[in-house]
C-alpha cells in the first residue's frame, strides 16, 4: 500500500497570530511552484489558527491542524474546544494522544479513544502520537507500551475507521533531550505498529509518519544559515526530506509533532 508522507508541524505553545501569519508568508514563498510530495500541516496554538489560515489563502499544499479537542460536544468545561469549532474553521486533523498531554495534563488511553472517537465522527483526522519513556524502552517493555497506548486509544474503533486516521510514533525519551532515535529504533517500532492494527483490526492505518520517526536524524538543530542562500533549487523537487532538513535549517521554530 502507497503511502504519501506527512509533515505536521506543531507549534505547541509559541507563536501568536502576528508571527505566525509572517511565518506563513515565508513558508509559502519557499514551497511555491515546488512539487511537494508529501502531506504539510501546521498545527499551531489554537488563537493563532485564524491568521495561519488566512495567511495560506487557500494554499492547497499546506493543510491547518488543531493541537487538541474536547471529548466533549459543549457545556460548563471552561477551556475546551469541541469539534463542532474546529469544523467551522475547517480544520482537517488534529492531534490526539501526545506525550505532553498525557504527562502534564493526565489525559488516558481512554480519554484519548473518546476524544479519537469524537474527531472521526466530525469528519477530522485523528494524527495519534504514542511512544515510549527512556525507561520503558531500556527495560524492555516497548512493545508493550506501544501495544497498550494502540489498543487503548483505538478500543471499538472499526477497521475502516482505522485505516483513515494517522498516527504518530513519538519516542519520548528523544524530545527536547539531545538523544536521537536511529532509523533502524524507528523502523522497528513502525513494524511492531503495523504488526499490533494487522493482528487487532486486519488493516493499516493511512499513516505511521516515518518522517516523523526519522526526526532526529533528519533535523539537526542548525541555528544559523546565511540568508542570501536559497534552501531549494529552481528545479528541486520537495520532499519529506529536502523541505524539513532545509527549511528547519532556517526556521528553527517550524518543528516537528515530536
Amino acid at each position: 500500500m502507497s503511502r504519501k508522507p506527512i509533515i505536521a508541524a506543531n507549534w505547541k505553545m509559541n507563536i501568536g497570530p502576528a508571527e505566525g501569519a509572517q511565518f506563513i508568508e515565508s513558508f509559502k514563498n519557499l514551497i511555491n511552484g515546488k512539487d511537494v510530495s508529501c502531506d504539510v500541516v501546521i498545527i499551531p496554538p489554537f488563537t493563532t489558527i485564524p491568521s495561519v489560515q488566512n495567511a495560506l489563502g487557500g494554499c492547497s499544499c499546506i493543510a491547518a491542524g488543531a493541537q487538541n479537542v474536547s471529548q466533549y460536544d459543549n457545556g460548563a468545561y471552561t477551556g475546551e474546544i469541541s469539534t463542532s469549532m474546529l469544523n467551522e474553521l475547517g480544520l482537517k486533523y488534529v492531534v490526539l494522544g501526545h506525550s505532553e498531554r498525557r504527562q502534564y495534563f493526565g489525559e488516558t488511553d481512554a480519554i484519548i479513544n473518546a476524544k479519537i472517537k469524537k474527531a472521526i465522527a466530525a469528519g477530522i483526522t485523528p494524527i495519534f502520537c504514542i511512544g515510549e519513556t527512556k525507561d520503558e524502552r531500556l527495560g524492555g517493555i516497548l512493545e508493550p507500551v506501544l501495544e497498550i497506548q494502540l489498543k487503548g486509544g483505538l478500543k471499538d474503533l472499526t477497521p475502516e475507521e482505522v485505516s483513515n486516521l494517522v498516527i504518530a510514533y513519538e519516542p519520548v525519551w528523544a524530545i527536547g533531550t539531545g538523544l536521537t532515535a536511529t532509523s533502524k529504533e524507528a523502523q522497528e517500532a513502525h513494524s511492531f505498529i503495523r504488526k499490533v492494527i494487522s493482528d487487532v483490526f486486519g488493516t493499516a492505518p493511512q499513516q505511521t509518519t516515518p518522517p516523523v520517526m526519522e526526526k532526529s536524524a533528519l533535523m539537526p538543530i542548525v541555528q544559523t544559515v546565511v540568508p542570501e542562500e536559497p534552501i531549494l533549487k529552481a528545479n528541486e523537487t520537495v520532499t519529506a526530506y529536502t523541505l524539513f532538513d532545509k527549511a528547519y535549517r532556517r526556521y528553527t521554530r517550524l518543528i516537528l509533532l515530536l
